[in-house]
């Protein structure tokens, strides 16, 4: 059984573009895996964690187990909750909507937590022989060339924590000018972004089939 775990963070529902580009890849995962493939969701735009649950938990770990609030005993196990579902999946699909130049709240909250349970701390690598996949959408330009080149400040940021400090094998599905339909200002890129939008999911559904051919290969060994 291949287990895939799905986070989902774009603020936009349907509008959304990673959340399109993730499900191109969720479909393409599940359709090359068949009945092997097991999946789990997470929704933070519809379930964000609580804004107190990271500084709880966080802090509960300087306090003797016995001596813990009844808040903070909820935070830890609540932590506990969100680490069992990334733990246990062997592919991790990140939709990672870029926001204000960096990584989205609802996303940053989540890993906060996530590093309180001690599976996740640095120095574990929990993702060594695991995948994650990362799908990140950027409203504006920020690619070489362009005037805000070096702006993007999350998806590196995204990369350090699954990378290097949780050990994934760690590959990026990016998309880029997809609110150019949508602003006045942009519309002279909206067949550049229609074009950033196709092969980013002719990327998807190659990284879906290149990854699930991993796992196939390694059930039959």
């Amino acid at each position: 059984m291949t287990r895939i775990f799905r986070l989902d963070a774009s603020i936009r529902g349907e509008a959304s573009v990673s959340r399109a580009l993730s499900d191109t890849l969720l479909e393409t995962l599940t359709s090359e895996l068949g009945d092997v493939a097991s999946v789990t969701r997470r929704d933070l735009a519809a379930d964000p964690v609580p804004p107190t649950a990271w500084s709880l938990a966080a802090n509960a770990g300087f306090v003797p187990e016995e001596q813990r609030t009844a808040e903070q005993v909820d935070a830890v196990a609540y932590a506990r909750t969100l680490a069992d579902e990334a733990a246990a999946a062997d592919v991790l699909i990140i939709g990672a909507p870029f926001y204000n130049f960096g990584v989205s709240q609802h996303t940053k909250a989540w890993l906060d937590i996530l590093i309180t349970d001690s599976r996740f701390a640095p120095g574990t690598q929990p993702g060594a022989g695991k995948t994650a996949l990362l799908v990140a959408s950027r409203g504006g330009g920020y690619s070489e060339g362009t005037p805000r080149y070096g702006w993007d400040h999350g998806t590196p940021w995204l990369v350090r924590i699954f990378r290097d400090v949780f050990g994934y094998e760690t590959e990026i599905i990016e998309t880029e000018l997809t609110l150019a339909e949508h602003t006045p200002a942009m519309a002279h890129l909206v067949d550049l972004a229609k074009e950033h939008r196709a092969r980013a999911h002719e990327a998807a559904a190659e990284h879906g089939k290149r990854v699930a051919a991993i796992y196939t290969d390694a059930a039959a060994a």
